[in-house]
């Protein structure tokens, strides 16, 4: 097995010790195994605990003595935010072995790998600076100088945290920080498939100085582990990352306990381009460019991606066609190679699921235009890796599955429209709403269409960027909650509110 970043000195890789609980390194209780699976070229690179019910439960309880009689939740905020900036440092040292890792276990581009280790880096920093930044509470009027009102906000307990498979090491992050950032304690499971990042951040935690059973984390999988997460009446708050499917499973379970619960279940998001974006050379290459970026980041594994392009029908034939050009250019491979720009996808599964959204718009009446298959093999793309090539499937409707279903793969749709009502409607046209995007020169249609679309984020000629300070989360079947911003922060905490009267007496409402 690979070494993993963090592991000098603390303990042996090779025994499969990716469970960590209440301070210590372990296997898994039953003793069971898994294999991760390098996806460029399907053979195995690392073994790791295979965690069950019962280590869950023991990561359960150790977070619950951590947080009911462990000194973090009443650690000063400023001492929490030193050791969230401790992190921050410790991945910028770390930034090539964690790129790396996050390479080979979820196959993006090992830029990719490094971007995503200086998000997670700023992310840590945001939330040590917002913490420390606010008051004691907020001063409510109570109209009389004798009353003493103010909210306070606590942290909310035991976080529970399942993250997904695509930004294994962002996604933990974006749970992480803010929780520390409050005072709670956790348990995380990552996604059995790329789960080596996220035990690498726990190993930096525990390196930063954080109390043991703090952070707890459990490796193994969802019908087990993250079943007994969500359920566990010691358990606070569920916050989720994933699949519609598995999320709605999450909520009802946590909803027996009244849980407080945070969902973020992806998207099948538009990128909607007016003519007037592309009526110069640059606006037109641009608006290209950041359509092949919306729709094949990371092969399109990203619950953001832009999957769903709606043109204009008056430039649809010219952008459509440079955009194949394009895309048919874009080299794949492993994602440590140099020149490589896409990755493969993350397993056998998610290419034969792509391969299946795509013969379904065929049959429906879909045009192909570039891609459709899987590529021949070649120095840097192994026969047995879980390759696709980017596709862009044309003439696409509404009624298609491969329009209204999430295909995380590297797959665009397009569809037409001719009045900014139409492209209204389209871009709405979905019972998911995280993000979209809007290409055009007109400022006033902008502003017009950012504020009509239903979607959580909306770009302005743009695609993908987000920031720390700003809430990520969308509408509908998107989720339910933030992630970032200041409301990332206050998932992970209780509001609560302190009236003093300074000078009590008798309210005499009854006569005895």
């Amino acid at each position: 097995m690979q070494k993993m970043p963090g592991t000098e000195g603390n303990r042996d890789v090779s025994a499969q010790q990716t469970i960590h609980v209440a301070g210590e390194w372990l296997s898994a209780a039953s003793g069971a195994t898994r294999e991760i699976i390098d996806p460029a070229d399907a053979k195995p690179f690392a073994i790791i605990a295979e965690g069950g019910t019962e280590d869950a439960d023991a990561a359960i309880a150790a977070a619950r003595k951590a947080f009911d009689e462990g000194p973090w939740p009443s650690t000063p905020v400023a001492e929490r935010a030193a050791l969230l900036r401790k992190v921050a440092d410790l991945l910028v040292r770390d930034r090539e072995e964690i790129g790396l890792l996050e390479s080979r276990d979820a196959g993006k581009t090992l830029e990719e790998g490094r971007v995503d280790v200086d998000c997670v880096a700023d992310a840590f920093r945001y939330f040590a600076d917002l913490v420390i930044g606010e008051g004691a509470g907020r001063v409510v009027d109570a109209g009389s100088d004798d009353i003493h009102s103010v909210v306070v906000h606590e942290p909310i307990g035991v976080c529970s945290m399942i993250t997904p498979w695509n930004y294994p090491l962002l996604q933990a992050s974006w749970k992480i920080a803010p929780a520390l950032a409050a005072g709670n304690t956790f348990v995380i499971k990552p996604s059995e498939i790329t789960p080596l990042t996220t035990v690498a951040l726990i190993e930096l935690l525990v390196e930063a100085g954080l109390p043991a059973g703090v952070a707890n984390i459990v490796t193994g999988p969802g019908h087990t582990v993250g079943a007994r997460l969500a359920d566990h009446p010691d358990v606070d708050l569920v916050s989720f990352t994933g699949g519609l499917v598995s999320g709605t499973k999450v909520a009802q379970a946590a909803a027996v306990g009244v849980k407080k619960v945070a969902l973020e279940l992806g998207g099948k998001n538009p990128n909607v381009v007016f003519a007037d974006a592309c009526a110069t050379d640059e606006g037109f290459d641009t608006a290209v460019d950041q359509a092949l970026n919306a729709a094949f980041i990371h092969s399109g594994q990203v619950c953001s991606a832009g999957g769903r392009l709606i043109i204009e029908e008056s430039v649809r034939e010219r952008f459509v066609a440079e955009l194949a050009r394009r895309a048919e250019k874009i080299k794949l491979g492993r994602g440590t190679e140099d020149g490589v720009e896409c990755g493969p996808l993350v397993s056998q599964q998610q290419r034969e699921k792509t391969e299946m959204y795509v013969a379904s718009a065929l049959e429906e009446g879909a045009v192909l235009r570039c891609g459709g298959k899987r590529p021949e093999p070649s120095d840097v793309r192994p026969a047995t890796g879980y390759f696709y090539e980017p596709t862009v499937l044309d003439q696409c409707h509404r009624g298609m599955k491969v329009v209204r279903e999430e295909v995380f793969g590297p797959v665009l749709s397009v569809e037409t429209f001719r009045t900014e009502d139409e492209a209204v409607a389209l871009a709405n046209d979905t019972e998911y709403g995280l993000a979209g995007a809007v290409w055009t020169t007109d400022s006033g249609r902008a502003r017009r269409m950012a504020r009509r679309m239903r979607h959580g984020t909306i770009w302005i000629n743009d695609f993908h960027p987000y920031l720390p300070q700003a809430e990520w989360g969308g509408f509908g079947k998107s989720g339910v909650g933030r992630e970032l911003g200041p409301a990332g922060l206050a998932e992970y905490r209780e509001a609560k509110h302190v009236y003093e009267n300074l000078a009590p007496r008798p309210v005499r409402w009854f006569a005895g």
